[in-house]
Order: structure tokens, then C-alpha cells, then sequence
């Protein structure tokens, strides 16, 4: 078994988090990753109070292990999950796309523990100083929004700049990485795209299917031009924004053209029209099996590659 700081941290047996994506990270990927040993996390999205509450009930009614959950802070009901969070005292409350410490010191006074998605060192540092129990250093590799520097040069310099856990995310999905995120001073991973490809996960059976034949190189990044850069797998809706970029297109044309079409794919099945949200480790990903035999083989292998590394020390 692999213990650091974040498994005593979360009181989870496994350092592996489950990421909290939108329409994909329901209470059954939740459940199942939880009960697994890792951490499972909730994808608010944009979704509404309503939603999140029933959301949390179902993982109640399904488990005592820890569990978290995650919002974005460009949702337009950020403030409203953050009060329900407080109210339903969620374990774990992980951030993204922004700045959460107007949310730090409420969500802590209710025994939450407070982990927000960092880009850069020194937003880890500010975030460390506000309250942050730990924090997820996610390089350029993630699927959906991303930073602009890499997973690798990112954690190391976020693990010399706080002083509290860092896991590391973007471009896990076995084993190995997690070996290379403890070498690298990391306290556990974050996988998104390893988590869709599972039997739990209630994305369309389409979504699941094109990451399965994905690459390294299937995926692409669009919105930078209007600051909200979003990695996915390349289709014709992808090479459409793509252009409406090149040719400059208002950003209330871009962000509309972009509207709807995640949930168009999770949940519908549309890959020629919506987006697929997917990291450049899609082409480690071969196969859909339960949730739980991810956290278990990838544990499983961990613990083999970190037995073999003394026979690479010359007696």
C-alpha cells in the first residue's frame, strides 16, 4: 500500500484522485472510485444547485468513504454549490479556472477540506498563504481547460513553492505516471481521461469509443485566442472552432459557437458536433473496465516499478 501526505491527508488508501468533470463525473463514477480507495469527485460544471444536492445525496446513500466535489469558478452558480457544500459539509472541494480564496475560509470552517487547481507556482504559493490544504498542479497535457506549461516542469516547481501536498495532474494513466509524480515530489495524481474510459462513467458509449482509438496526437487546443484555451480530441466541431479562431471571430460568436457542445457529447453521443474533452494520454488508454480495476492496476503497478528501483543503485 502507498502512503504519503495525501492519503493521510483525505484518510483515502490509494493517492489517486478521480478528476471532477463536468457531465461525466457523476455520483456513480464518484461512488465507485471512492469505494475503490481513491478519491471521487463530483463535476458540478455549471449545473445548478438542484442538480448538485441530489447529486450528493445519491453518494451518500451509496457510501461512507470520502468524496469531493469540484466547480469550476466561471460557473454562473458558483456561490450557490459553494454555500450547499458548506451546508452538506463535503469532505473535499476542489476548484478550477480561477482564483478560490473568497471561498477558502467558509468551506474550511465546515471541516472542508479546500484543494484548488493551480497553472502556475505562484498561484500555489498565494493560494498555500489563503488557506489551501493542498493543491493540484495540472500541466498543459489535461484534457478540457488548461495552463500553458507542462506537467512535468510544473510540479516539481510547485512541490519546492508550498509546503502543503501537491498532486500532480495531466498525462496519468497507469502505474508508471504515478511512480514519475512521487519522483517528482508529488504527494499523489489526478486522472480525468483514464476515469471516462470506465464502466461506471455514464458518458455516451461514442465518447468512450474514440478515446479508446485515440493517440498521442489526436488531440488539439482551441479557445486560446479568447483566453479560455480547452484541450480535446480533433473532429469537425473542433476544426470549425478552429477556424471561426483563424479568422478572428468576435469572442461572443466563439463562446457561442462553443456553448452546449461538451454536454452534446457526453451524453448524446455526438462526436462530429460536440466537443470531446479528452487529454494527450488518451493513447495510453486502451480499453474500458470498472473504475475500480483502474485504481487497483494502477496501485498494483506502482508498487512494482517502486520495488525494482534499488536494483538501479550500483553497490
Amino acid at each position: 500500500m502507498l502512503k504519503t501526505a495525501l492519503t493521510d491527508l483525505l484518510g483515502i488508501e490509494h493517492p489517486i484522485l478521480q478528476g471532477g468533470m463536468a457531465w461525466v463525473a457523476t455520483w456513480e463514477l464518484v461512488v465507485a472510485v471512492s469505494e475503490a480507495g481513491g478519491l471521487g469527485i463530483l463535476g458540478a460544471g455549471n449545473a445548478p444547485g438542484a442538480y448538485v444536492r441530489e447529486q450528493i445525496r445519491r453518494i451518500k446513500e451509496h457510501t461512507r468513504k470520502p468524496y469531493g466535489v469540484n466547480v469550476p469558478l466561471f460557473s454562473p452558480y458558483v456561490d450557490e454549490v459553494v454555500a450547499l457544500c458548506v451546508q452538506e459539509r463535503v469532505p473535499v472541494f476542489t476548484t478550477g479556472a480561477g482564483n478560490p480564496t473568497p471561498y477558502i475560509a467558509p468551506l474550511k470552517e465546515a471541516g472542508t477540506i479546500v484543494i484548488p487547481v493551480v497553472a502556475s507556482a505562484a498561484l500555489a504559493k498565494r493560494l498555500e498563504r489563503a488557506g489551501a490544504n493542498a493543491v493540484i498542479a495540472e500541466g498543459q497535457e489535461s484534457g478540457g481547460h488548461i495552463g500553458d506549461v507542462t506537467t512535468m516542469v510544473l510540479v516539481p516547481q510547485v512541490v519546492d513553492a508550498v509546503s502543503v501536498p501537491v498532486i500532480a495532474a495531466g498525462g496519468f494513466a497507469d502505474g508508471r505516471g504515478l511512480v514519475a509524480a512521487l519522483a517528482l515530489g508529488a504527494a499523489g495524481i489526478q486522472m480525468g481521461t483514464r476515469f471516462i474510459c470506465t464502466n461506471e462513467c455514464i458518458a455516451h458509449e461514442n465518447y468512450k469509443q474514440a478515446i479508446v482509438r485515440a493517440n498521442e496526437r489526436s488531440t488539439m487546443v482551441t479557445g486560446a485566442s479568447i483566453g479560455h484555451p480547452v484541450r480535446c480530441l480533433r473532429n469537425p466541431m473542433a476544426y470549425e472552432f478552429e477556424e471561426l479562431e483563424k479568422r478572428k471571430a468576435s469572442e461572443q460568436e466563439i463562446v457561442e459557437f462553443g456553448t452546449g457542445r461538451l454536454r452534446l457529447a457526453v451524453l448524446e453521443g455526438d462526436v462530429t458536433r460536440g466537443s470531446l474533452m479528452a487529454g494527450q494520454v488518451a493513447g495510453l488508454i486502451h480499453e474500458i473496465i470498472p473504475a475500480g480495476e483502474v485504481v487497483r492496476r494502477t496501485v498494483a503497478e506502482a508498487e512494482r516499478l517502486l520495488a525494482r528501483m534499488p536494483s538501479f543503485i550500483a553497490s
